[in-house]
């Protein structure tokens, strides 16, 4: 389907090209927004899953596992582009007044999803567990759709570097404050689920209740008939957005294939003797890198102008990363390879989300073509265990797989040359 631009005099706020920089309060609000979406991703995942599983199925715990993070995965998938497309063409009126299109999404993603994890504790069934991740799932893809559009639909271009960079710091943080959060400060799995719901709420709502939120006026809502064809955006009419997507594709697959398998390399190649808790230091230390250097980074590039630079730079820290833990497999270099790895993703994520920005199609598609860029960042953790378990058991071993990691990273950031409309 083909999207007809209008000419920028006659845009609405929702659709115009911001030009008023956004303030400090706006930026922390929507840095604990995504803060509380990023916990509800990964602390499931990291404990309260594998810690349910084990009780229900302990014989096929690892299986079983699998199948339930495998089809949230795919869920997520389906559930991000389409949420965007609806969030897109949400036109909400209260009382005659017009609403925003994006804060219902966010806050009913956040109180939904937050009913689906209470509801996901009380599971005693595989197909009970499965069911009510998927849930949950959907209801925060939702809610992260609409937080990912509100840095194109308020954010100057000159801006948008720094602020992802502040934006993309909770996807490290929520990993460490979650698990935190399930193993310090509350015992217990079900007791878990509801303090992460709690947070959820607690941190989401305010950037819903408290910022603005542009309405979209009727004349200007895309249709709902073709909004599954409008999924599919062109390579060919869109090149710069289809070079986008591959870089983000292939950047985040080097970092599947190096984390997936990174406490059996600690156990097994390494030898640690914790290898747990030598986990969990090398999780410490790329949230330390990522922090160090996401926010500077895209400030900087935010400052030249420049894009392209900074995502090339980014790969090749991430790609000697790899290469270290591959040529020499001791704890001293996993540690100086997790600072790297975690210095070298904070600049990319930081510089490659405000470059994504800036290649996006349809101004009034924004949503649904930031969902479509967000299955590069979700396919590669479903193909991920298919592609690195064949490289450690037949092709290998371990220096396989991170010198594999290494080249992938470097081709997926080097790819970024062939996007044209952004320096």
């Amino acid at each position: 389907m083909t999207t007809v631009e209008p000419t920028p005099a006659s845009l609405p706020a929702a659709l115009a090209e911001p030009t008023v920089p956004v303030r400090r309060a706006w930026i922390a609000l929507l840095v604990t927004a995504n803060l509380g979406v990023w916990m509800a991703f990964f602390t499931p995942i990291q404990v309260l899953l594998p810690q349910q599983v084990e009780r229900i199925a302990p014989a096929d715990k690892e299986t079983v596992l699998a199948v339930v993070t495998g089809v949230g995965a795919l869920a997520a998938v389906l559930a991000n582009p389409l949420a965007g497309a609806l969030s897109d063409r949400t036109a909400p009126r209260l009382g005659g007044r017009a609403l925003g299109r994006r804060h219902a999404w966010t806050a009913g993603g956040a109180v939904l999803g937050a009913l689906a994890l209470v509801l996901l504790a009380q599971q005693r069934t595989v197909l009970g567990v499965t069911l009510g991740w998927v849930a949950a799932q959907v209801c925060f893809n939702a809610m992260l759709a609409s937080l990912t559009a509100a840095v194109p639909d308020r954010v100057p271009v000159a801006q948008r570097g720094g602020v992802s960079g502040w934006v993309g710091i909770p996807q490290a943080l929520g990993l460490v404050l979650g698990v935190v959060l399930v193993t310090a400060v509350v015992t217990g799995n079900a007791a878990g689920y509801a303090a992460v719901a709690v947070a959820v709420l607690v941190l989401a709502l305010p950037f819903a209740l408290l910022t603005a939120d542009d309405p979209l006026p009727a004349a200007h809502r895309p249709p709902l008939r073709g909004l599954l064809a409008s999924m599919w955006v062109s390579p060919r009419r869109h090149p710069d957005f289809g070079w986008a997507w591959v870089t983000r594709f292939l950047v985040q697959l080097g970092n599947a294939l190096g984390t997936l398998y990174l406490l059996y390399f600690l156990t097994d190649e390494v030898r640690l003797a914790d290898p747990e808790g030598g986990l969990l230091v090398l999780i410490l230390l790329y949230t330390v890198g990522l922090a160090a250097t996401a926010v500077v980074a895209g400030r900087l590039s935010d400052r030249s102008g420049r894009r392209k630079v900074f995502v090339i730079s980014a790969g090749g820290i991430m790609a000697v990363a790899a290469l270290l833990l591959a040529v020499a497999p001791v704890w001293p270099v996993a540690v100086v390879a997790a600072l790297l790895l975690g210095a070298g993703y904070g600049v990319y994520l930081s510089v490659d989300a405000a470059l994504i920005t800036q290649v996006l199609p349809h101004a009034a598609d924004r949503a649904k073509d930031l969902g479509v860029i967000n299955i590069a960042n979700s396919a590669p953790q479903v193909l991920g265990p298919a592609i690195s378990a064949p490289i450690v058991v037949h092709l290998g071993g371990y220096p396989t797989l991170y010198a594999a990691t290494a080249a992938v990273t470097v081709l997926g950031s080097v790819l970024v040359l062939k996007i044209r409309s952004v320096p």
